[in-house]
């Protein structure tokens, strides 16, 4: 997403360049911090020894899963392969993501940004077991990435992200798709 910041929203605070221009910063242009229902995708990234991908963001410190909004005229999978390359480097083909939950409680997936941008996300949940490229986080997002044990997920942990890997955990038992 970030590559160089631009003058925010709500307060004048710097924003990254690759939210400058977006579909949901064009919004922000009208409604300004108020909540937004956005759609997004979080992929699950799982490497052939069962360790996931976490990256532990640049802004706040939390560790989560490489995940982003939807653009206007995009849709899930295609929202899961951008993020996915855009955060991390690492390239997934469409045809690679397994969906296996979708998080939307707005107890737990409602996010207030440090510029006072509130959001209600909406994520489709993709497991992934297949990519290419090389593990490149981009430092305006990840200030590290690393692939860990999925039970034993780093510290402090995003809380959409500990919801995400209880769905994942009750996929693999159930193979039913979770919704929460």
């Amino acid at each position: 997403m970030a590559r160089a910041t631009a003058q925010g929203t709500a307060k004048g605070t710097a924003v990254p360049m690759g939210y400058a221009g977006s579909y949901l910063w064009s919004l922000r242009q009208v409604v300004g911090s108020r909540p937004l229902l956005v759609p997004g995708a979080q992929v699950l990234l799982i490497d052939p020894d069962g360790r996931a991908l976490f990256q532990r963001r640049a802004d706040t410190g939390v560790w989560e899963l490489p995940a982003g909004a939807c653009e206007e005229g995009g849709d899930f999978a295609g929202t899961a392969v951008r993020e996915l390359l855009e955060e991390t480097g690492l390239r997934v083909e469409r045809e690679d993501l397994i969906p296996f939950g979708c998080l939307s409680d707005p107890a737990v997936h409602t996010l207030t940004y440090p510029n006072g941008d509130v959001v209600h996300c909406f994520a489709l949940c993709f497991l992934a077991r297949v990519w290419s490229g090389e593990l490149r986080p981009d430092p305006e997002e990840s200030a590290e990435a690393r692939f860990l044990d999925p039970a034993a997920p780093p510290d402090p942990l995003h809380p959409p992200t500990a919801a995400v890997l209880e769905m994942y955990r009750a996929f693999t038992t159930t193979e039913r798709f979770q919704a929460r």
